[in-house]
């Protein structure tokens, strides 16, 4: 990527400009030359595809001033210095102040082309960095956070968009690692309560010594150590939502007074007899049957019946493998932009082992998996060993649902082409219509 990048040259010394431009285009590094800093700040802006090259002793405005200017509008612009013998205290200051380097007349060709080379691979890092932030920014819609073009994602997004608006009660069914507290975020900043908190709370890790206190707070006083007045997460929550996650794990003593405030929509705060009215969104997440629980007699009836007003139920990534490729991509690129390293390349061999894999630790474990190939820690961790692919579907179900997700990822590179895509995947055209109608991937 350094070969797209340019250097830009200020100096007034023809001669000077002259062999900079040789020993530099010779190594086919592009070069543009001008004899001011006024010429070069029309050339320049906070994501200039290159580096400057500048001559310290400028006409009217010097290299040290200009430097301060780039350094105010880019801290992160590599300038690297000419220096005359006089002037090298001047360069060692300019460091300090954010040059890159400096290099003292007469410098060797190689000399220059080294520290240039030096300068344009930090830019380079840096702008890639910087556009893989500036696409995650704009992955803002419900559609970009709940990534996928599968039937099954396609009717989850409906259905919240649909619920966003209203102020019903939701409970969230799916596996863990399939996104449930995503996707109460997600009802949360599409509805109308998107001003208020969004309160998560792990059912399964609050003492049952805490909970009447993180709950619903209390009052100065209210039990031993208790100098003050506490506001607990559900009145917290007033206003926006409370997110109740795991919540086939809280105990029934607990179960009996959450029950009573989701009722009545009011709250007592420990050592208090003051009815707190309360005015929140609840969105409960759970990874079992909480009917079957109930009937069994370890969950509320009367609970379960009051949070399940609309239930969500996601599905398993097994079962929206098409999907699959694209949630890599997306992990990879959040893992390559947060710890600046590069897009590792998503190969069809990969395709096929993400593909085939059962992700027992659905979206999560994908994530995971994602970021330990941008870091190239996968070896020796990889969870695409023998054993691990070992699934208990029918073989022929799990050949059709291989190669309905590799034919929808292969109409997706190739923008739904049927040609390019026949191509592709070696095979003829007619076959892969067929095989398109049969498992419903029409455009």
């Amino acid at each position: 990527m350094t070969d797209a990048l340019k250097v830009l040259i200020i100096e007034d010394d023809p001669d000077i400009v002259l062999g900079c431009e040789q020993a530099l285009q010779l190594e086919g590094i592009a070069t543009e030359s001008v004899g001011s800093a006024e010429q070069a700040r029309r050339r320049l802006s906070r994501d200039f595809a290159g580096i400057v090259v500048s001559d310290i002793r400028l006409p009217r405005m010097d290299g040290m001033a200009f430097l301060r200017e780039l350094m105010a509008m880019d801290r992160e612009l590599p300038v690297v210095l000419i220096t005359g013998h006089g002037d090298v205290s001047m360069a060692v200051q300019a460091m300090k102040d954010g040059a890159h380097d400096f290099i003292q007349k007469p410098f060797a060709p190689e000399h220059l082309v080294g520290a240039v080379r030096r300068a344009l691979e930090q830019r380079r890092l840096v702008l890639e960095v910087r556009a893989l932030r500036q696409r995650l920014d704009e992955r803002d819609s419900l559609e970009s956070r709940l990534i996928g073009r599968s039937a099954a994602m396609q009717q989850l997004r409906q259905m919240l968009l649909g619920l966003a608006s209203s102020a019903a009660d939701v409970l969230i069914q799916g596996e863990t690692g399939t996104g449930k507290e995503l996707v109460a975020r997600c009802l949360h900043e599409a509805s109308a309560r998107r001003g208020g908190n969004f309160v998560a709370i792990n059912c399964g890790g609050l003492p049952d010594t805490l909970f009447d206190s993180e709950m619903f707070g209390s009052e100065a006083g209210a039990y031993t150590g208790s100098s003050k007045k506490r506001i607990g997460k559900i009145e917290h929550a007033s206003g926006g939502t409370l997110f109740l996650d795991e919540i086939e794990s809280m105990p029934m003593a607990m179960q009996i007074k959450l029950l009573r405030v989701l009722q009545e929509r009011v709250l007592e705060r420990l050592g208090s007899n003051t009815l707190i009215p309360i005015d929140c969104r609840v969105i409960a997440a759970t990874k079992t049957d909480l009917l079957e629980l109930s009937r069994e007699g370890r969950f509320r009836a009367d609970l379960y019946y009051r949070l399940n007003v609309a239930t969500v139920t996601l599905p398993p990534l097994r079962e929206r493998r098409e999907d699959i490729p694209r949630l890599f991509e997306h992990f990879a690129l959040q893992g390559a932009a947060r710890h600046e390293r590069p897009v590792p390349e998503l190969s069809s061999g990969r395709v096929q082992q993400l593909l085939s894999y059962p992700w027992p630790g659905n979206v999560r474990e994908l994530r995971n998996v994602a970021e330990r190939t941008v870091l190239g820690i996968e070896a020796g961790s990889s969870p695409f060993g023998e054993d691990a692919t070992a699934t208990p579907r029918p073989l022929a179900a799990t050949v059709e649902a291989f190669e309905r997700a590799l034919i929808a990822e292969a109409l997706r590179r190739h923008d739904g082409s049927l040609a390019r895509t026949a191509e592709a995947l070696a095979t003829a055209k007619t076959t892969l219509h067929d095989k398109i109608r049969k498992y419903g991937l029409e455009r």
